[in-house]
This record gives structure tokens, sequence and C-alpha cells, in this order.
């Protein structure tokens, strides 16, 4: 099988990291959750907006090291390869800040990559198959080019647009489970990657 990953809070979760950075920054109260969901509804409660948006080019950039695998996305990406499967990531993702320093943010989330998608000193993905795309047509796109025949995706925005690739399965990670399956009967939903790899592997 052809196996498409979306990227930011797919295979790779911000929680952590965004909470780190808003107590650092004493933005937040210490009782905040450890979530980044969390973080961003409490700063715009506060009107804080702008500092919301300038926060996430800082983590994305200079802070996108300490970024965490979401539990068992690793595992399932060694798993799947391991088993013939071909994957590719592809991801809707600026190349530079909407506000405050131009941190490359795709050199940034590719140094992600080569530190934590290895196995034995070689990429668990190869080079040639990361995308990180300006815009969602041409993230999908790409995924029509790479003939997916799963695409893993955090976003129901993503998995419903109008070109999304016909023959694809349209798998849902919602690992916070913020959507409710009967508004998305076209797709498969998971909690997790274990969940997914058992779907998929077992």
């Amino acid at each position: 099988m052809r196996i498409g990953l979306d990227f930011d809070n797919t295979i790779v979760s911000y929680d952590s990291v965004f909470f780190k950075v808003a107590l650092e920054q004493k933005l937040v109260p210490s009782n905040t959750l450890v979530s980044k969901i969390a973080i961003r509804d409490y700063l715009r409660k506060v009107d804080k907006e702008d500092i919301w948006t300038e926060m996430q080019g800082y983590v994305y950039g200079s802070r996108m090291g300490e970024a965490e695998a979401y539990p068992g996305a690793i595992s399932f990406i060694k798993a799947a390869k391991n088993a013939g499967h071909e994957l590719a990531i592809m991801s809707h993702k600026t190349r530079h800040p909407f506000a405050g320093p131009k941190y490359d943010l795709h050199l940034a989330a590719l140094g992600w990559i080569a530190q934590h998608l290895i196995e034995d000193g070689a990429n668990l993905i190869p080079k040639e198959q990361v995308f990180f795309e300006l815009t969602k047509q041409e993230k999908i796109k790409r995924a029509t080019e790479f003939n997916c025949d799963i695409f893993i995706d955090d976003l129901p925005e993503i998995l419903s647009l109008e070109n999304f690739p016909e023959n694809a399965e349209r798998f849902l990670f919602d690992p916070e489970q913020n959507y409710n399956k009967k508004d998305y009967p076209n797709f498969k939903q998971f909690f997790s990657w274990d969940d997914i790899g058992r779907y998929l592997l077992l």
C-alpha cells in the first residue's frame, strides 16, 4: 500500500513544547492543560491572538527540536515500512511564520525528521518522499500524484476537500476526540497510532 502521512499534529505532537514556552513567557496559569489547543484557547480568551500567532512561529522554528512524536507514530512508520508499504509525508506548511522572526519552518521540520524518523542510520521515509507544500491544494495534488491508498490527517477539512484523491481511504487521526464520527461517515476515525497499526498491520 501507499500511505500518505500528514506531519503537524499527526506525526508530531506540540502539546508539551507549547505548554513549556507559554509557561516560560508567563502567558498562562500553571494549571493550564498540557495541550496546544488549551494554550491557544486561553490566549484567545484573554485577547492575545497576536501573541499566539507569533508563538507558533517561534515553536515551529526555534523550538521544533523539542517537539515529540505522538505515542506509537514512529513504531507505526517502522512497522509499515518493514511490512513493505510505501510511505510519504505530505504537509501544508508555510515556509516562514506569519509574524515574528523569519524562521525557515520547512528546514526546521526536516531537521526534526532527520533526528527522529531514522533506523540504523537510514531514513524511515526517503527525503524525496517528504513534501512541505505552501497550500492545501498543492498538498492534495501531491497526494494524488503519489497515488495514495490511504491518507492519514488530523483535519477533517483536508480529508473533505473536493479534489481529494477519489480512491484513497481517509483516516482521521483524532487523539483528543474532537470530532463526532457521525459528522464524517466517509472517514475512518482513530484515536491513536496503535489503533491505526492494529487496523492496518495486524
